[in-house]
């Protein structure tokens, strides 16, 4: 594996207004002095790079005959899908009723799901094509740079992101910074819609995150530049300083007391507040259980560990704990942390009740997430397990859309959510099945039967096979 080495938080600081003393020439005593003025907070902006994102208008649409699977471990044969003003109107069996005024596209023997969500993508950050001016993921300049914000490396013209929507289905995404470093910076959530600026992608109100690592990328960073951490117990350190820092800053804060304002500390205040979301790259299940513990000492929570080619031996503890694994099918074995594997990592971790979570962490990849959640789900068939094709969606939409904080507007086919939506020609776990039409929020964003309905970038307008989905 090619190593890849949310607004703001409110900032109280308090202005201390001297007393100054009257006029005149005679020299008054201490309790003659005027009181000092009351701290009064002043306030940070706390969304600076608001989103800018509005849907494209859409047209009523009725899909009717499909099986659908909902993202939420339901299934209906026969069924039919209705949306209309951004949103799911219905979603129910072959008596559903369709109004007289939405399109109707029969979608006998083709199958309905919800967009897929990936929340582990460096699209943007590392985009197409892939040469060193490009590569923006990782500020490896320290350990710890969670003042950076992975949006500002983000390239909108990316032709990954239309390669994703045409090519995988794919209507949200998280992109993250790299992992050289211990505290990565925070990362964003966008809507696959072509933009002339990050803003015009940025998922409306979706939480930020921080992308913090784990294991052999830090150490050997850092280590090979002479620095700390260069051995895990290093890295556990450097971290527990860290967080050692941000606590202090939040208590200040908390307090209303006069801080400098500190970037870095922002973002970590905002992790410990609960509105910035942890996700963890981490490989080992000794490592996650330490990061465990070391989010409990300082107040913080996982919400997700990242590859976690280990999750299936600690699936009960991350059960428990309620910390989702975003996992690969069968990456593992590339480098000492992720040798220790097995096929069957995704389907136990299922098994075991705990959040389970397909990802990418490639351009490529992210093409075909449904056909890696297909090898997934067969690992798991072949040692007996029953899992539906339909309980597997859940890894593809809704799980990744909790694990981002937007769970209750996508991620399911669901009434009042978005229309996020994908009309596969085939059942989505088979390999020569592709999407045929791409909805996001109501809107067709891509169809394969109509060439001139996909995306394409300005920096491909003029290169040669410009448009081409490959």
């Amino acid at each position: 594996m090619v190593q890849r080495v949310k607004g703001g938080l409110l900032v109280a600081v308090s202005l201390a207004l001297a007393g100054c003393a009257a006029s005149g020439s005679s020299a008054k005593s201490a309790g003659d002095a005027p009181a000092a003025t009351a701290a009064k907070p002043v306030k940070f902006n706390k969304d600076p790079y608001p989103s800018t994102y509005r849907a494209y208008a859409g047209r009523a649409t009725a899909l009717r005959g499909v099986t659908v699977f909902d993202g939420e471990g339901n299934r209906f044969d026969n069924g039919v899908v209705l949306f209309a003003d951004g949103k799911v109107q219905a979603v129910g069996g072959a008596d559903t009723a369709i109004p007289a005024d939405f399109d109707v596209i029969d979608g006998a023997g083709k199958f309905v799901t919800p967009g897929v969500v990936d929340i582990h993508s460096h699209l943007g950050d590392y985009p197409s094509p892939s040469v060193d001016a490009h590569d923006d993921g990782n500020e490896a300049t320290s350990p710890t740079t969670p003042e950076v914000w992975s949006e500002h490396s983000v390239w909108p013209q990316d032709p990954g992101f239309s390669r994703a929507l045409a090519n995988g289905g794919v209507t949200s995404l998280q992109v993250l910074p790299g992992s050289a470093n211990l505290m990565g910076g925070r990362s964003v959530t966008l809507k696959n819609v072509p933009a002339r600026t990050v803003q015009g992608m940025k998922f409306p109100g979706a939480p930020y995150g921080l992308k913090m690592a784990c294991g052999e990328n830090p150490k050997r960073v850092y280590g090979s530049k002479g620095r700390a951490p260069s051995t895990r117990m290093g890295n556990f350190a450097v971290n527990r300083a860290t967080w050692q820092r941000a606590a202090a800053y939040k208590k200040k804060m908390d307090e209303g007391k006069a801080v400098d304002r500190d970037l870095a500390m922002e973002t970590l205040a905002g992790v410990l507040s609960g509105e910035i979301l942890v996700n963890n790259h981490c490989y080992r299940a000794d490592e996650m259980a330490l990061v465990i513990d070391m989010s409990k000492e300082f107040g913080y929570k996982v919400s997700t560990f990242h590859h976690a080619v280990e999750s299936y031996k600690i699936a009960d503890i991350l059960a428990k704990e309620g910390i989702c694994s975003a996992m690969w099918a069968d990456w593992w074995g590339f480098k000492m942390e992720s040798y220790d594997s097995v096929n069957e990592n995704i389907p136990l971790v299922y098994k075991a009740g705990a959040c389970t979570i397909v990802h990418s962490d490639d351009a490529n990849q992210i093409q075909r997430l449904n056909q890696e959640t297909a090898k997934a789900l067969k690992a798991g068939r072949r040692m007996g397990m029953q899992i539906s094709d339909e309980q597997a969606w859940t890894w593809l939409s809704y799980n990744p859309a909790k694990a981002l904080g937007i769970g209750d507007r996508t991620g399911s086919l669901k009434p009042g959510k978005m229309a996020d939506v994908v009309l596969w020609n085939g059942n989505p776990f088979s390999a020569y099945t592709r999407p045929e039409k791409v909805w996001i929020d109501g809107a067709l964003m891509f169809d394969a039967m109509d060439p001139k309905r996909r995306p394409v970038s300005d920096f491909e307008l003029g290169q040669p096979g410009e448009g081409d989905v490959k």
